[in-house]
C-alpha cells in the first residue's frame, strides 16, 4: 500500500494522472466510481482534460459503487444521477457505457448478481475511485461487513445516514435506509484501488485502514491485502497516522519514472 500525503488539490491531479494514463493506453479500459465529496475534484480535473486536451472516454467502460434503494429514476440524488452530472455528462461519457446496480429492482439478489456478472464481462475494473466514510467504510460495506462480500444489499447505519443528509437538505429521515453495493470481495477485484480522504474527520479512519489490524470493524483495512492500493489524503486527514513521516520520506524518494 501507497500513502501519499499532499494538499487536497495535488491529490486529485495525483489520482487524475492514474485513470488519464489508463485511457491512453487503453482507451477502453474499466473505470470504478465513486460517489460523495471525496472524487468531485478528481471528476473536475478530468472535466478539465477533456476540455482542454481531448481527453476521450468514448470506448471506456464506467462501473459505480453503489447505489440508494428505492430512490425514484429522476431523484438528484440517486447515485446514477449524480454520476451523470459530476463526471459523465461532462466527458462525453455516453450513458450504456455507465452503469449502476439497479436499485429499483423488484429481484434484488438477481439484480446484484447481473452487475456482478456486468463488471466481469467487461473485463473487470482497471482502476478504482474509492472514498471512506468515518467509521471506515468503503462504497456502503459498514462496519461489520464480511471482508469477501460481493455485491448485495445492505441496510445503512445510524452514522452514515447522518453523515450523508448533507444531500437531502439536511434531513436524515430522507436518507433511504437501503443500498445496494459492491462488496469488499468485489472492490478487492479491481486492479488498482485508489482512496482519497481529506479533513480530520477522516483521521481515525484512516490510521485504521493503514494502520489498524485487519477487521470488519473497519471494513477498509481490507485494502491492505490489495497488491496495488494507492492511499492518498491530505495533512488533516495523516493526522492519525504513527508513520506519516516514513510515508512523506518515501514519496519523495520515489524514482521519476514510477507513477502510482
Amino acid at each position: 500500500m501507497e500513502v501519499v500525503i499532499a494538499p487536497a488539490e495535488e491529490l486529485a491531479v495525483l489520482a487524475a494522472d492514474t485513470i488519464e494514463a489508463l485511457l491512453r493506453r487503453k482507451p477502453d479500459g474499466v473505470i470504478g466510481l465513486a460517489t460523495g465529496s471525496s472524487p468531485l475534484q478528481v471528476y473536475d480535473e478530468l472535466a478539465r482534460r477533456h476540455a482542454e486536451h481531448g481527453l476521450s472516454f468514448a470506448h471506456a467502460r464506467g462501473f459505480m459503487l453503489d447505489e440508494y434503494v428505492g430512490l425514484p429514476a429522476g431523484h438528484p440524488e440517486r447515485y446514477r444521477n449524480v454520476i451523470e452530472r459530476d463526471i459523465a455528462s461532462r466527458v462525453g461519457w455516453a450513458a450504456e457505457l455507465v452503469q449502476g446496480p439497479d436499485g429499483l429492482a423488484d429481484d434484488v439478489p438477481a439484480a446484484c448478481a447481473a452487475y456482478e456478472a456486468a463488471i466481469a464481462a467487461a473485463g473487470g475494473v482497471d482502476v478504482q475511485i474509492l472514498g471512506i466514510g468515518t467509521d471506515g467504510h468503503i462504497a456502503f460495506n459498514e462496519p461489520g461487513s464480511s471482508l469477501a462480500s460481493r455485491t448485495r444489499i445492505k441496510t445503512l447505519t445510524k452514522q452514515t445516514r447522518e453523515d450523508n443528509a448533507r444531500f437531502f437538505d439536511g434531513d436524515v429521515d430522507a436518507v433511504p435506509v437501503h443500498c445496494l453495493t459492491q462488496g469488499l470481495g468485489t472492490i478487492m477485484a479491481a486492479r488498482h484501488l485508489v482512496l482519497l480522504a481529506t479533513g480530520t474527520q477522516k483521521a481515525e479512519a484512516v490510521h485504521q485502514l493503514v494502520e489498524g489490524p485487519i477487521s470488519a470493524m473497519w471494513p477498509a483495512s481490507i485494502m491492505q491485502m490489495h497488491p496495488h492500493a494507492t492511499v492518498l489524503v491530505d495533512d488533516a486527514a495523516a493526522g492519525r497516522l504513527q508513520l506519516a513521516g516514513y510515508y512523506r520520506q518515501t514519496y519523495a524518494s520515489k524514482a521519476a519514472w514510477q507513477s502510482l
